[in-house]
């Protein structure tokens, strides 16, 4: 049977040949007699899966020993009150410092404000007007000149890709050059982790949750500078402290197995395309095809400044909001699923992550182009 094209945003499609590996492995790893979900997460079996991940993972990213590689439970939700129980006891009168950039950079604002002070230090929540023309909220990146980051806050924490709203910081700044040069950039790179090439050397610590493209739900990829570790609140729970996870190898309490599994295929899927420049490319191929079919159709109207546009998260509207229903409907009856927008903004998304082939960003544009024609 042909597998629908999926452009659900997380949990998400899984490149095919990985799926298929995990379905031959499913009763029998490596002639172990045991499934991985069966497997002891202190066995020689799961520790070798465990190594051989943060081995393909550290390859992929360049991640030098100076960072903790840890792989962690409750998503990237659950870091949004994580980081500021690791973090805020770095400094004295525990604070830290927010870029607003849509609705997860907001909920993780709100999360830290239980544990500390939260400046926000940038907001693209605001309408502005920036080149004598209106940028509605949370459609736009502030420009870091424009950042004021306080110098003694525990850190500075950015979504760089807002899976709702569509809108991807492409370039991290260094804080050293917004007059902060102590302060840790802290970066949720969920939904576009493992997309392009990522500065992991401007970040104090970057964390991605795994359902988007690295693999299933359940594992949170953690990557954090050592020096940064050694200085949770008291309130923070054993499990979550991030000195303690490293110095146990993620092997704290019992890690989700079967998720660090397949995201070790991913890794390895990964490898063996070329990497994440090659990566790289095939996302900017599939995300310039989009793009340019909306920008010469009046039907369809996209939200998103094109400095700030995602390459992973497309959200679009037609013009007339009572045909979405039946936009839908046909869409799947075409075998393309999960196009509905996020309830909180409406409309319609596309998420083209990594194992989304280009074949099925064209069989969306040749829908697109039908639906057009028969109903504008």
């Amino acid at each position: 049977m042909a597998r629908p094209w999926n452009f659900a945003p997380g949990p998400s499609a899984l490149p095919e040949t990985v799926l298929q590996q995990a379905a031959a492995e499913m009763l029998d790893w490596h002639a172990s007699g045991m499934s991985v979900m069966e497997m002891s997460h202190r066995g020689k079996e799961f520790m070798q899966i465990r190594n051989e991940a943060e081995a393909d993972l550290r390859a992929l990213l360049g991640v030098t020993e100076e960072y903790a590689v840890l792989f962690m439970q409750g998503g990237a939700t659950a870091e949004n009150a994580i980081v500021p129980m690791n973090l805020l006891g770095r400094v004295a009168v525990p604070k830290a410092d927010f870029v607003l950039t849509g609705i997860w950079s907001v909920k993780s604002h709100q999360e830290c404000l239980r544990y500390g002070d939260a400046q926000i230090a940038a907001s693209a929540g605001l309408a502005a007007t920036i080149n004598s023309r209106l940028q509605q909220p949370y459609t736009w990146v502030p420009p870091s000149t424009s950042w004021h980051v306080r110098p003694d806050a525990a850190y500075l924490h950015l979504c760089s890709n807002e899976t709702i709203g569509g809108v991807e910081t492409m370039d991290w700044p260094d804080t050293a050059a917004l007059g902060a040069p102590g302060v840790p950039l802290v970066v949720d790179a969920s939904s576009h982790f493992l997309s392009r090439p990522m500065p992991i050397e401007k970040t104090g610590m970057l964390f991605a949750g795994a359902q988007k493209n690295a693999g299933p739900a359940g594992v949170t990829v953690v990557i954090v500078r050592r020096d940064l570790l050694g200085h949770a609140l008291p309130v923070c729970p054993s499990a979550f402290d991030y000195s303690r996870v490293a110095a146990e190898h993620s092997m704290f309490n019992t890690p989700p197995t079967y998720a660090i599994y397949i995201a070790g295929l991913v890794f390895k899927w990964l490898r063996q395309l070329g990497g994440l420049a090659t990566m790289e490319q095939l996302n900017i191929a599939k995300a310039n095809a989009l793009y340019g079919f909306f920008d010469q159709s009046d039907f369809y109207q996209l939200p998103v400044e094109r400095s700030a546009r995602s390459r992973m998260n497309v959200p679009f509207f037609l013009t007339d909001p009572a045909r979405n229903a039946d936009f839908l409907q046909g869409a799947e009856a075409r075998g393309l699923m999960q196009l509905k927008g996020h309830k909180s903004v409406g409309g319609m998304r596309a998420s083209i992550y990594n194992a989304m082939p280009l074949a099925g960003v064209m069989a969306l544009i040749d829908y697109l182009k039908d639906f057009e024609r028969s109903h504008g």
